[in-house]
């Protein structure tokens, strides 16, 4: 049995209802930004429950957006986590900012405890990361800023339906930043982002800088970028959007079924704590598991095409070395990397197949 780990075939086999949207934005030749576009963010912040939501081409774009509307500027500090993609670190970079590592948990979020003791007098905003499209404990992230007065920047790439008690991803801080790469639960056919807020002054500051800086055709305000949405990706967004809240409903049943099976395989298999109130997006299914890469090899060489995210965290990659970390210096993060796994649990992946799947594990651990 085959259990793949890309979906896409699978949710594209249809393309026709696509091509019917395309057909439209052709004879509208609105090809840059547009109605098509600024009815996908009305229909995004309403989702998300936000007040604004700025697209941009890129989920990395969105967070260099969202760094620079909180106030990032060169030299200051951006406390995040370094088991997260390089897109995080990489968007504190370029607004010329330093990247402050604290250590993850047993949830693989950011290590709440830690932040505090993060905080320097250049500390200009706290970057939590929703990986694997889990929220940390984000209640309290912001209790703990909010009493420093530095603002929350949410790195909600894998969190488009994500919630705790009740309240979206992406809402809990000043800005939030979401992805739309392929692999995303909101996905398109390319590369697409996009930030939202509640701040009206934000919100209209990032409408003009991922445009240039443009007030109108004939005018702008300050020296901005293109980082804009292209409408076509709009326009499979907003189609997909419609399907969230189902593929999630899936992946959580998936989801349950995976852990409820590894649960009795405790000696071998570590599952994270699923807190009462946090909706996940299993963007990433992921699990701790005893020889970890022996296990792959056995998974991929059975049909399951298992993954790692990732076997080098950021501390210790070369683009690091400046920040001067060593092996060692965030213990839990290198610990999982060494051992987590990224099982298939998409909403395409059947029952039938998540059987599959353990019954295969098992087997490796002859139990």
């Amino acid at each position: 049995m085959q259990v793949p780990y890309n979906y896409l075939p699978f949710q594209f086999a249809n393309p026709k209802p696509f091509l019917e949207d395309w057909k439209r934005l052709i004879s509208s030749s609105e090809f840059t930004l547009g109605p098509f576009v600024e009815a996908f963010e009305q229909k995004f912040a309403a989702f998300v429950g936000a007040r604004y939501c700025i697209s941009t081409n890129t989920g990395t774009d969105a967070l260099i957006l969202a760094l620079k509307a909180a106030g990032v500027r060169p030299g200051d500090e951006v406390i995040t986590v370094c088991n997260t993609f390089y897109a995080t670190v990489g968007a504190i970079s370029a607004v010329g900012a330093k990247p402050v590592f604290v250590d993850c948990d047993d949830r693989y979020q950011i290590d709440v405890r830690q932040i505090p003791g993060a905080i320097t007098s250049k500390t200009r905003a706290i970057l939590p990361v929703h990986w694997g499209g889990c929220l940390p404990d984000i209640e309290r992230v912001a209790e703990i800023a909010n009493a420093a007065g530095i603002p929350i920047v949410e790195d909600a790439c894998p969190a488009t339906g994500a919630s705790v008690n009740g309240r979206h991803a992406g809402s809990f801080g000043a800005v939030g930043a979401f992805s739309m790469h392929p692999l995303k639960p909101l996905n398109v056919m390319g590369d697409g982002g996009m930030v939202v807020t509640d701040d009206f002054s934000l919100a209209e500051w990032m409408r003009k800088y991922r445009n240039h800086g443009m007030v109108d055709r004939d005018h702008i305000d300050f020296w901005g970028v293109n980082m804009r949405l292209q409408p076509f990706q709009a326009l499979v967004a907003s189609r997909v959007l419609d399907t969230v809240n189902d593929l999630v409903r899936i992946r959580n049943r998936n989801a349950r079924q995976l852990d409820a099976a590894f649960e009795q395989l405790a000696d071998f298999v570590q599952v994270p704590k699923r807190p009462a109130g946090h909706v996940e997006t299993y963007q990433l299914y992921m699990a701790r598991f005893v020889r970890r890469d022996e296990l792959l090899r056995f998974l991929i060489d059975r049909g399951i095409e298992a993954k790692v995210h990732y076997p080098l965290p950021l501390h210790l990659q070369k683009a690091a070395a400046s920040l001067g970390h060593e092996r060692g210096d965030f213990p839990e993060s290198e610990k999982q990397a060494d051992e987590l796994v990224t099982i298939p649990a998409h909403q395409y992946v059947t029952p039938e197949q998540i059987d599959y799947v353990i019954r295969t594990v098992r087997a490796f651990y002859n139990c």
